[in-house]
């Protein structure tokens, strides 16, 4: 197999991977999973470490 044969199964292999990475990313815009970047940051610094009372 030469390197022109190759490029034959790469470039289209190449140009389904970018549509698959651009269609997750649109999905991952579109379900709000950017829209609060800085709040599970803020989170876990406000956490209640208190030990909670047994329940029995």
């Amino acid at each position: 197999m030469d390197g022109m044969s190759s490029l034959y199964i790469l470039i289209p292999l190449s140009l389904l991977l970018v549509f698959l990475i651009a269609i997750v990313f649109w999905w991952s815009l579109r379900d709000g999973q950017f829209e609060d970047l800085e709040g599970e940051g803020f989170r876990i610094l406000t956490d209640d470490d208190t030990p909670k009372p047994p329940t029995a």
